[in-house]
């Protein structure tokens, strides 16, 4: 059964980027610190690092082969540039946008540009993962959107060790407190704190 899944990593003090992120700098000044686990150690935004190692690489590998489609928001997206030439998601990846643009094809991932808002983007994304899950990777404004709406059904909070003292914090603004996050496993590496949750909503 297609579950819908989301996950973001977040410093000490709440924050999901530093601050001024940008195209080349998608974290911010300081932000490469959150994904040091995403690399297996220290990069920079003009050296890229490694690859994740022990049990960040079993998280990321579980993710990313559990998903049929994906869902990102048109900031994220941007500021990456698109993830490349070559993203590697091997599934079609959904950005929600309030501008229009053509279907993209980079390598084995197609991007669809969608308009319709967070449902439309949800409905066809369902469609799409063919019954494998959906996975919502954000950003932040994205992320709560959705949470807002009630459909995640799993999340996962992954806490990096570090300070970042301003940026773009993950629930400002959030539009509705009762949700309820049900912990179910808590995995920890030299890098990061995974806390992966349950999704309770108007309970």
């Amino acid at each position: 059964m297609t579950k819908v899944l989301a996950g973001i990593t977040m410093s000490l003090d709440g924050y999901i980027t530093g601050p001024n992120d940008r195209l080349g700098a998608g974290l911010g000044d300081g932000g490469e610190r959150l994904h040091h686990w995403v690399f297996g150690g220290p990069w920079t935004y003009d050296r890229p690092g490694g690859s994740a190692i022990g049990v960040d690489k079993d998280y990321i590998e579980e993710v990313f082969a559990s998903g049929g489609a994906w869902i990102v928001g048109r900031t994220m997206h941007d500021v990456v540039d698109g993830w490349g030439d070559d993203p590697g998601f091997g599934v079609p990846v959904f950005v929600v946008t309030h501008r229009p643009r053509e279907t993209a094809v980079k390598g084995d991932t197609t991007f669809a540009f969608v308009t319709g808002g967070i449902a439309d983007a949800l409905e066809r994304a369902q469609a799409a993962a063919a019954g494998k899950n959906v996975i919502v990777m954000g950003g932040a404004d994205l992320l709560r959107q959705y949470l807002a709406a009630g459909v995640v059904d799993e999340f996962t909070l992954t806490i990096a060790p570090v300070l970042l003292g301003a940026g773009k914090r993950l629930f400002d603004g959030i539009s509705r407190t009762d949700i309820r996050f049900e912990r179910t496993a808590v995995v920890e590496s030299p890098f990061a704190t995974h806390l992966r949750f349950r999704m309770l909503y108007g309970e």
